[in-house]
């Protein structure tokens, strides 16, 4: 499946801790992120992720873009909700997977539940919407 991986200034070290403990599940996926994110994550733990763009030059509207397209099959988007000024771009990124049906987490619990989930195949529907979900996104 293809997993798209935000967070926030402050949770990207909260991100390479989650990725460094569920890695083992994760591997077996596509995984893709903003640039800051992707190389922190990659440096830490060994995972081959595709990076986007930073948030700064265009990254999140790269993922949205993909996510309107029906590319990705989990987004994880550590937010940090006393950041105000980027609320709106949590809401962007969590209105359009609740379009395309794309599970959405925004903090380490939810993101864990699904996460755990994908491991027992409890995501296998996402194939049903995108049949491409095995094969990486160009």
């Amino acid at each position: 499946m293809n997993i798209a991986l935000m967070s926030h200034d402050n949770k990207k070290d909260l991100m390479v801790q989650f990725c460094t403990a569920y890695a083992g599940i994760l591997s077996q996926h596509n995984i893709y992120a903003t640039n800051a994110t992707g190389h922190m994550v990659a440096d830490a733990t060994g995972l081959n992720v595709h990076c986007f763009l930073s948030y700064g030059h265009g990254g999140s509207q790269q993922i949205g873009a993909r996510i309107a397209y029906n590319e990705f099959d989990l987004v994880l988007f550590f937010n940090d909700p006393n950041n105000e000024k980027m609320a709106d771009e949590v809401s962007y990124i969590s209105r359009l997977c609740d379009k395309n049906n794309i599970p959405f987490a925004s903090n380490i619990g939810t993101a864990e539940a699904l996460v755990m989930g994908l491991a027992r195949g409890d995501l296998d529907w996402r194939y049903m919407y995108n049949p491409a979900s095995n094969r990486p996104i160009a």
